[in-house]
């Protein structure tokens, strides 16, 4: 789950300006601080999949919220060329007044394998009340990218050299955490943010060799990595983070524990179902004519 990764909206000043929703679908390679002491592993292979996660207050560290839950839905889809990711999050919270807040994201991105482009939309609601959507395409080389909005409002930002989109971010951590690697800080670009790309420190927390211990059988024979992520807006000179999670990634990257800080409250979340999704039998084969599963980031999510 592209977790870090993560468009819900409880008040901005909660979680630093950034609304929780859009924080948790963040849900992004410059490396920093890099060191190998272990060889170097096959490239991680994402699996498609289904998972379902409730959200539970475990912390709360002064603001307005005293009270939190919620659940996230993650829907990551093989379309041959691409990744298709969807995201729903509903959070319901109280604050000391005993108002309660109940507020839905919907977040949906397509994402060429190859990094080169990637199509995004990501809408929110506050008790009912929607709040502009955030949507556009974004396109990568070697030498640097640009992100297209079409909405809040059109225009163009600039993408570093480096970014990765959210699939590719999520597979560069679990492959750093396979090789032993210390943190690494891969820019992210993800469409939930209308000011392009944000920056990600990744702290690896520790290993955990098969069998792993997780009520999910397809789970149990595979490593898994602890890692705790904080995202940082590049436009300022802000160095707090605008976000932070952790989450432990089998090498298939789904995640079955997944803890949210938002500054003023934290949650944790637990994998309470999850299946693993077919692959497409219908891909084309290389030089040959594209099959009726062919995606193109023209087709944008719906």
């Amino acid at each position: 789950m592209p977790a870090d990764a993560l468009a819900c909206l409880i008040p901005r000043a909660v979680q630093y300006g950034v609304p929780v929703g859009r924080c948790c679908m963040m849900v992004g390679m410059t490396l920093a601080c890099l060191w190998r002491t272990t060889p170097v592993q096959a490239a991680p292979v994402m699996a498609a999949h289904r998972a379902v996660y409730d959200l539970t207050l475990v912390a709360v560290n002064g603001g307005d919220v005293v009270t939190a839950e919620g659940k996230l839905t993650f829907v990551l889809s093989d379309m041959c060329s691409a990744w298709s990711t969807q995201q729903q999050l509903r959070l319901r919270t109280v604050g000391r007044d005993g108002a309660e807040s109940v507020s839905d994201s919907d977040y949906a991105v397509l994402e060429e394998k190859d990094g080169s482009s990637l199509v995004f939309r990501a809408d929110q609601t506050e008790n009912g009340h929607p709040a502009p959507r955030i949507a556009g395409e974004a396109h990568m080389r070697p030498t640097g990218g640009q992100a297209h909005y079409t909405n809040p409002a059109v225009h163009d930002v600039t993408l570093p050299a480096g970014t990765l989109f959210p699939v590719a971010h999520t597979a560069a951590v679990i492959q750093a955490g396979q090789d032993g690697q210390g943190p690494i800080a891969p820019y992210l670009f993800d469409g939930t943010v209308d000011t392009g790309a944000l920056g990600t420190y990744v702290l690896f927390l520790g290993h955990d060799a098969p069998p792993v211990v997780t009520t999910f059988p397809a789970l149990v024979p595979l490593a898994a990595q602890r890692v705790h992520i904080a995202y940082y807006n590049t436009t300022t000179r802000d160095m707090t983070p605008v976000f932070e999670t952790g989450m432990r990634y089998f090498s298939n990257g789904v995640a079955d524990r997944v803890d949210m800080n938002f500054g003023q409250f934290r949650m944790s979340g637990t994998l309470r179902e999850f299946r693993l999704l077919p692959a497409p039998d219908h891909c084309p084969v290389p030089g040959g004519v594209r099959g009726h599963g062919g995606v193109s980031p023209s087709h944008p999510p719906a």
